[in-house]
């Protein structure tokens, strides 16, 4: 085990993407959630055609931007409506709906181009699978990387077979692997998705995936709670024969395993979710999401835990 003394990244006592931004950039910045007007190789019949088993009709994109609007146009929309709460400076364009690099590299190259061109982007962050990184795509992320740092958001989920096919992810994992070792060589960023509490997997599975992690070279990750929306096949499934989902106790005890294991130079970027009130179905506690984030810090502070309490080299 790493006896090492606590990291307390701010008044936190994990290490935030917050934290790493305000280092850098000297104040928050706030995400612009895009879409890139593009589809997904599991719904589009490439691979399969229903597309993950959680994900809604509007591929994990529910708040992103219309795809009928120019980037620069959602880019516009996007600080229009931040910029009623608060004075901000600088943002992150997140592509966030459906596969973000599931298109022509020339046309990739436009919208990305296009955001990068605007002076208060300070990040391009890409959600995209990571069996559609070929060497093109690959070469184009290498070159918008230094023209503004570009995050690879990867949809891993978890790293068990068996779960992978019941949530039909559509790749195994070496191709994972070969993902983040070509990112990597190019300098760019990887930040991974995870989801807590998939049918079939106990607490075990699930620090497995994050073990198998820490010995990756990843940058950061997103732990999401399994969310079960309206009009996805996982619904139907739970209508069919619930199962089951954590209370909001139970969901912030795993979540304070999770980081004492994680590895702390790994930045979380997320340790909850935001699923739409519309679709939400369960757990309907997670909509109240500062509640969830401010009990969690008190649980981590009264239990003395900390990022990388319990990480083994």
């Amino acid at each position: 085990m790493n006896h090492c003394t606590p990291h307390f990244w701010g008044e936190k006592r994990y290490h935030s993407m917050d934290y790493d931004l305000k280092q850098i950039y000297g104040e928050k910045v706030y995400k612009i959630t895009l879409n890139g007007g593009m589809s997904c190789p599991n719904r589009d019949g490439k691979i399969g055609s229903g597309g993950c088993i959680f994900c809604s009709a509007q591929g994990s994109g529910d708040f992103a931007g219309s795809a009928h609007a120019t980037i620069t146009e959602q880019l516009a929309a996007g600080k229009a409506i931040l910029k009623q709460k608060r004075p901000v400076h600088s943002y992150i364009a997140y592509f966030q709906a459906f596969t973000n690099t599931y298109a022509p590299v020339d046309y990739l190259k436009r919208i990305y181009a296009e955001a990068a061109s605007d002076p208060e982007v300070k990040i391009l962050s890409i959600a995209t699978r990571p069996d559609c990184l070929s060497e093109e795509i690959l070469n184009l992320l290498e070159q918008i990387n230094r023209i503004k740092p570009v995050w690879i958001e990867l949809g891993l989920q978890t790293i068990h077979p068996i779960t992978a096919s019941y949530i039909r992810r559509g790749y195994d994992l070496p191709i994972f692997a070969h993902a983040v070792k070509e990112l990597r060589q190019r300098k760019i960023e990887v930040i991974v998705h995870t989801i807590l509490c998939l049918p079939g997997e106990n607490k075990t599975m699930m620090m497995q995936t994050l073990d198998y992690l820490n010995h990756q070279d990843i940058q950061g990750i997103k732990l999401q709670l399994l969310h079960i929306l309206k009009g996805t096949d996982l619904a139907a499934d739970y209508k069919a024969e619930p199962f089951y989902s954590p209370s909001m106790e139970e969901y912030i005890e795993l979540l304070g395993q999770c980081i004492a294991k994680l590895r702390p130079d790994i930045t979380i970027h997320r340790l909850t979710g935001d699923g739409p009130k519309d679709l939400l179905i369960a757990p309907l506690w997670t909509s109240n999401k500062r509640t969830v984030l401010n009990t969690l810090h008190s649980y981590l502070k009264s239990q003395d835990i900390w990022q990388g309490k319990e990480y083994h080299d």
